[in-house]
């Protein structure tokens, strides 16, 4: 066995110290069904945690003689992993952190398996049967507290920045836990890691000991945003549409960070819900912020969006450049107002249930090259369904960045190509540009080759 790699048995910790016969024997069963190589996919990203492997493919392939398996005990169960990455031990013994992540995992991909698809108590076409699966996936992971008042900031933004601006999210992570304010992240390295590494210190130096830091990834994506190790509720959603929604339903207000056609997929979905007729009353505070050197970064992304989805888009979001402490305020001045609105509407703190989410933005979209090129990529819409379909087309480019599915389908069948009106086409193609210019496309050091053509009608 090459010294890397690590062969270990791992005891459960949380839900799984106790389990009846049939869970065991259901889990055991379940982590061998059709959803095994999401399990085992999603795994190998966790242990690979602190890696710097942001390539789906690549990572598979480093590891291809990974396997992971659930061996069921008297009590609950114990994973078994084989040629597994040896820095996820050490001195033989798993760290717990890590531990803790692979059993979350297998909660949720498991629960998803046998408790949501498939089930008829959750119409997964529908837009309310959609986010009661979400709703039910958050709540089995334990991530709940109805004891809180509203306090979760969601943070966004590249899983590959510069030291710089790793070094700012670490600030603006400090000021808001310094205010009593938790952090949600995508769970990876980068504007992911840096807010929560930050809010640790300003959590202890408020003896605040109820900091929550909440990781929401997805099979797809986990490869390349493995959970960072401050993550203490990691929560695997099924697919990037209902791992989107998870955040919007349970963050009281959200952060942008700069990053590349992740980020821009995520500022698009966002904007797509609260541009829609019944969300526009809604307090949710949006913030774009960064150093003083990322300040071309915001101007381009906020000329897209003026360009594209009009100035009803640019009124929900405010910039706020190399200034935490500000940004910090604005987010908690906005975070008392969702609360006031919460109570007075009778909405629970913990998870927006009035937030109205149409099922364009529900529904998983599939970056095949047809599905790319049929996007409708025009004005001649409500600006919220323009923002749902290019959030599809962004999607799609991370997956062909990325995702090992995506890769793979880029390689056999060359770039993706996007068609639409020739002005909107010219703005996204000039973001496009500035992201690899910029290196937000891939890690810094690697040649980015465009998995995209964009083509202007």
């Amino acid at each position: 066995m090459s010294n890397d790699l690590v062969d270990a048995q791992v005891s459960p910790t949380g839900q799984f110290d106790i389990l009846s016969k049939y869970e065991i024997h259901k889990l055991s069963d379940e982590s061998r069904g059709p959803q095994y190589q999401i399990f085992r996919n999603c795994s190998l990203a966790v242990l690979n945690s602190g890696g710097y492997l942001d390539d789906g493919k690549e990572l598979l392939e480093k590891y291809s003689d990974f396997n992971i398996s659930v061996i069921p005990t008297e009590r609950s169960v114990k994973l078994q992993v084989r040629n597994a990455p040896a820095s996820a031990f050490v001195d033989g013994k798993m760290i717990r952190g890590v531990a803790e992540h692979l059993f979350s995992v297998l909660r949720d991909i498991i629960y998803v398996n046998s408790e949501i698809t498939g089930d008829p108590r959750y119409d997964l076409v529908s837009a309310r049967g959609v986010t009661d699966a979400v709703f039910h996936i958050l709540r089995n992971a334990d991530t709940f507290d109805r004891s809180r008042s509203p306090r979760l900031v969601v943070c966004w933004g590249g899983h590959s920045i510069s030291s710089e601006e790793y070094d700012y999210t670490k600030k603006v992570g400090y000021e808001l836990a310094l205010r009593h304010l938790d952090i949600c992240t995508g769970c990876g390295p980068g504007a992911m890691k840096g807010p929560m590494k930050g809010a640790t210190i300003g959590h202890a130096k408020q003896r605040d000991r109820r900091g929550q830091y909440i990781g929401i990834s997805e099979p797809g994506i986990i490869a390349a945003e493995a959970p960072n190790p401050i993550v203490n509720q990691l929560v695997i959603m099924p697919d990037i549409e209902k791992r989107l929604e998870a955040f919007v339903r349970t963050g009281h207000g959200i952060i942008v960070f700069p990053g590349g056609a992740g980020t821009a997929e995520e500022i698009l979905y966002l904007l797509g819900i609260l541009l829609h007729e019944e969300n526009r009353q809604q307090p949710f505070p949006v913030i774009f912020t960064g150093p003083a050197s990322a300040s071309d970064y915001f101007i381009r992304i906020d000329q897209f969006i003026g360009s594209t989805l009009g100035e009803a888009a640019r009124s929900r979001y405010q910039i706020i450049i190399d200034d935490p402490a500000e940004v910090a305020r604005q987010m908690a001045a906005g975070i008392e107002a969702v609360r006031q609105y919460r109570k007075e509407s009778g909405d629970a703190y913990y998870f927006n249930w009035q937030l109205k989410v149409s099922t364009e933005f529900q529904r998983p979209f599939v970056p095949t090259h047809a599905n790319m090129r049929s996007l409708a990529l025009h004005k001649n819409q409500e600006p919220y369904l323009l923002a749902a379909n290019l959030r599809r087309a962004f999607s799609g480019i991370v997956s062909g960045n990325v995702k090992d599915e995506g890769i793979r389908n880029v390689e056999k069948n060359g770039p993706y190509e996007l068609h639409g009106d020739p002005t909107l086409m010219r703005s996204m193609d000039t973001l496009l540009e500035s992201f690899a210019k910029q290196q937000r496309m891939k890690l810094p050091g690697k040649q980015y080759i465009p998995c995209y053509r964009i083509n202007a009608e």
